[in-house]
């Protein structure tokens, strides 16, 4: 089970190291710095409207990013230094460039019911708006089929129906393409959210965790050692149920942990991250959490109480600078206002929880917040391109923030 103790680095290509043939390159700085696996960010064709997790095309790779071959050639050279490999698998929509919805927009089309349709779209009313400054509601007009569709993300990002047998058939298709392209797991990006029903609010729902038990009996019958991480933001109990006694995701985020790893070091009391590692413990054997503190998203503290909430934001960005919805989108360095022993105290706290490990791009150099353009989406100030002069002179640096977290990784403390 390599899965169950993984040190996974998180990356955009692009952005790390411009293509896939430069991530041939810059594998040796992964393997030096103790990383044993990679979750490689969306890498697919896409409009870019929400950053590649609008994909419009499962089965290709990015023009900028290189080929299918390029991206087969980097997955040989990683497994031969001991890398795996993780994908982004957007299992909830897809753009709508798609050509399977644009064909879906025909109502005469044999895969119409592939996605969600209304005539007057008012149905699934408990679900949540996720980007409720982007559109008024989760139904969108679309001209060509004359009816709503149902898009609980961005407007250009239309559902699945996962009730249409079809989807996950072509789902299947598209793991089993990436497996044998070299993937070892998939991030199944907002897995609670997958499954639509009337009258709830369409997360977390039972017929959710019966396609994600049904996808890794798929994997189980079909591969040994291919893992399915699930992304999932909810209570500590209702996040262990996407383990469901090891028979559906091999690892799931551990939002409840990261949210205290701040609070703790907000509040100077490590009591209640100890709080915390009691409360993630009693989970089945084959499974493990994918710990982390940060990533491509914004700081999600979505299950403390509104007080501790504002306490944790005020902590780290009393200006609300960085506000992304009700939180903020900050990189470790500028959380800590480049705070070397702050930051390596959240990853001793980080390594000490039991199960994988995820680094985020750039945070082992103490990569700070970008600017951005006024209006664009908050998320981006954490995306910036990996800065490669800064890492060389981490490395050659026995006292730097890299040394110190490259010694972490190799204590697994």
């Amino acid at each position: 089970m390599w899965w169950k103790e993984a040190v996974i680095y998180e990356l955009y290509v692009d952005k790390f190291a411009g293509n896939f043939a430069g991530l041939c390159d810059k594998l040796d700085y992964l393997k030096d710095l103790g990383i044993n696996c990679l979750h490689i960010l969306p890498h697919y064709p896409s409009p870019m409207i929400d950053d590649g997790y609008d994909v419009s095309d499962y089965k290709g790779v990015r023009q900028e990013l290189g080929t299918l071959e390029d991206f087969k050639k980097m997955t040989s050279r990683a497994h031969a230094m001991g890398i795996r490999i993780i994908v982004d698998l957007v299992l909830n929509h897809a753009s709508t460039e798609h050509p399977l919805f644009i064909e879906a927009s025909n109502k005469e089309s044999n895969v119409r019911e592939m996605f969600l349709w209304s005539d007057t779209g008012s149905e699934y009313s408990l679900a949540k708006n996720v980007f409720a400054e982007k559109k008024p509601k989760n139904w969108v007009w679309n001209e060509q089929a004359q009816s709503y569709y149902f898009s609980e993300f961005c407007p250009e990002q239309a559902d699945f129906n996962w009730k249409n047998p079809a989807v996950f058939d072509f789902f299947i298709d598209i793991m089993d393409f990436w497996v044998d392209m070299g993937a070892d797991g998939f991030r199944l990006d907002a897995a609670s959210h997958i499954v639509k029903k009337e009258g709830t609010n369409c997360k977390g729902l039972p017929e959710t965790h019966a396609i994600l038990m049904k996808l890794r009996k798929h994997i189980d019958k079909s591969y040994s050692d291919v893992i399915l991480l699930a992304e999932v933001h909810d209570g500590i109990m209702k996040m262990k149920e996407y383990f469901n006694q090891g028979a559906e995701c091999h690892l799931t985020y551990n939002f409840y942990l990261t949210e205290r790893i701040f609070r703790s070091l907000v509040r100077d009391d490590r009591s209640l991250f100890n709080s915390a590692l009691k409360e993630c413990e009693e989970i089945p054997q084959n499974s493990a959490w994918a710990n982390f503190l940060r990533s491509h998203d914004e700081i999600s503290l979505s299950w403390l109480t509104d007080d501790e909430r504002k306490e944790v934001i005020a902590g780290f960005d009393q200006q609300r600078k960085y506000r992304f919805e009700s939180y903020t989108a900050m990189r470790l360095a500028s959380m800590f206002g480049g705070d070397k022993e702050k930051i390596l105290e959240a990853f001793r706290m980080l390594f000490e929880a039991p199960g994988a490990h995820i680094i985020y791009y750039g945070d082992e150099i103490g990569m700070e917040n970008e600017e951005i353009s006024e209006g664009e989406d908050m998320r981006r100030v954490v995306r910036g391109k990996f800065d490669w002069a800064k890492a060389e002179a981490e490395k050659a640096n026995p006292s730097s923030l890299y040394s110190g977290i490259r010694a972490i990784i190799a204590s697994g403390k």
